[in-house]
């Protein structure tokens, strides 16, 4: 045999033999199982899960299992992205109606001050929210007749909106109506705009103050009439306490706190509103809502007290 065929038989059975050699160990099936089934949930934070203790138990297969986590995770991130867009959209084309969302608000009350006793309280809060915009409306009604009496009769109003203009900074607006004829006065309206900050901004705690110039009319009940320029402080708090508070066997809830202060002051008659209340939500769409409110005037009209609190007790349903 001549050395060329030889040197052609030699590179033959090399060929050969690297077809016939095993393959690289391909990743076991039944961890494969178990990474398709933690990615069908589409739960990034079990995935991930999943993924650490496969490779920690099959640290040869950490490439095809890196490989599967990348797959996973550049669809999920075209899966969020597709729906920011989508719901940023929605958002941007809504008509003037459209995107609200809201609580209405019925139960009990027991107020000290001005007037003692019980009755009933309705509220209303509804608000929009857009890309920078935001639109909030207040409505609130105190009612309460003892022997065909009133001895209780408060109105409050208020509209809200503000536009951002970084992430933690806002300009707001507020135009707000109160009647209370039992601390003095028939109606009482102010003007406000200014500057807004979001100080804490996180899921579960969230603060922000705002403050500008107002302008304030009061409409006495005895007829007198007074119009100030005046400043306004504002605060608002939310504390999610916990995510699910288990108060029955069968209901879960979440329980949180929320208070709200806004101070109008001028050199006649400072005011000051403080709100504080507890949420435990019932299910879905209903829930339970305990509150306190403060309100403060320094300079009342003759024969009423500069303090009056209500204690609230109502059901809240959120549309």
């Amino acid at each position: 045999m001549t050395p060329s065929s030889l040197l052609v038989r030699g590179l033959t059975l090399g060929l050969i033999a690297c077809a016939s050699a095993p393959a690289a160990a391909a990743l076991p099936e039944p961890v494969r199982a178990m990474i398709d089934a933690a990615i069908a949930t589409g739960d990034e934070a079990k995935v991930r899960t999943v993924v650490e203790i496969a490779k920690q138990t099959n640290p040869d297969d950490a490439a095809a299992i890196d490989a599967m986590l990348n797959r996973f995770e550049t669809r999920l991130a075209a899966t969020k992205a597709a729906e920011a867009a989508a719901k940023e959209e929605a958002i941007r084309t809504a008509g003037l109606l459209e995107n609200w969302s809201g609580k209405g608000e019925f139960g009990a009350f027991r107020a000290t001050g001005n007037a003692s006793d019980t009755g009933i309280t309705t509220g209303l809060t509804a608000e929009r929210q857009g890309i920078d915009w935001r639109h909030k409306l207040t409505a609130r009604v105190d009612y309460q007749r003892s022997n065909g009496v009133t001895t209780r009769e408060q109105y409050l109003a208020r509209y809200e909106p503000n536009v951002n203009i970084s992430d933690r900074f806002y300009i707001y607006a507020l135009a707000q109506y109160e009647r209370d004829e039992f601390q003095g006065f028939s109606g009482r309206y102010a003007v406000s705009g200014g500057l807004g900050f979001q100080a804490l901004k996180k899921d579960d705690i969230q603060l922000s103050v705002k403050v500008g110039p107002a302008y304030r009319v009061t409409q006495f009940v005895d007829g007198r009439n007074d119009s100030r320029i005046a400043g306004l402080i504002g605060l608002d708090f939310d504390w999610a306490i916990t995510d699910r508070l288990k108060l029955t066997q069968n209901t879960n809830a979440v329980a949180e706190t929320g208070g709200s202060a806004i101070a109008i002051i001028d050199s006649q008659n400072t005011t000051l509103d403080l709100v504080t209340g507890l949420n435990a939500k019932i299910n879905s769409s209903l829930s339970a809502r305990f509150s306190y409110a403060i309100e403060y005037n320094s300079n009342p009209p003759p024969g009423a007290v500069q303090t009056d609190t209500l204690s609230r007790v109502t059901l809240i349903y959120d549309f």
